[in-house]
């Protein structure tokens, strides 16, 4: 009976042996997993604060690009303002009925002007100068001089053109 038992003994011992080997290994396993992911999540975690923080960069600079388009587009509806008020204060028509190489030369003039503005602001060169033919617009407004100083007509109709202030 003690060879039996001692039999018994020794395979229950080499059960709980290999079992425990198994659990060691397969705990190990799992730890091994368990540090990988763990450094996935690290790195994921890193890239998300990364990516917060860009995020928050980026709409600091948005916000202010946004009060920078709405003080412009303010300066904009002034502009608008003051032209509707200038325009509410001369007759065109009368003027043009009146003096048309003056208003032809100005006319043309302020469109090239304005032609040359939105070159410039949409990346275009705008240093080409004025063509001869045109007039260049003072910067009162209330002035028209001739971009030939010979005092002959520079408009397209033939007429004459002078200097003269605008009612």
């Amino acid at each position: 009976m003690g060879l039996k038992l001692a039999a018994v003994m020794a395979i229950l011992m080499f059960a709980m042996a290999g079992a425990f080997y198994w659990y060691y290994t397969d705990t190990q396993e799992r730890i091994g997993v368990l540090r990988e992911n763990n450094a996935k999540l690290e790195t994921a975690i890193a890239v998300s604060e990364e990516s917060i923080k860009t995020l928050q960069e980026d709409m600091m600079q948005i916000a202010e690009a946004n009060l920078q388009l709405q003080q412009d587009l303010q300066k904009a509806e002034a502009y608008g303002d003051d032209l509707r008020a200038k325009l509410r204060e001369h007759n065109l028509t009368a003027l043009a009925l009146k003096k048309p190489g003056l208003l032809e030369g100005k006319m043309n003039g302020a469109t090239a002007n304005l032609w040359r503005g939105i070159t410039e602001d949409t990346g275009g060169d705008g240093s080409k100068p004025l063509p001869s033919w045109l007039q260049s617009v003072p910067e009162s407004g209330t002035e028209s001089a001739s971009s030939d100083q010979s005092g002959e007509d520079a408009s397209t109709n033939g007429g004459e053109t002078q200097a003269s202030t605008v009612d």
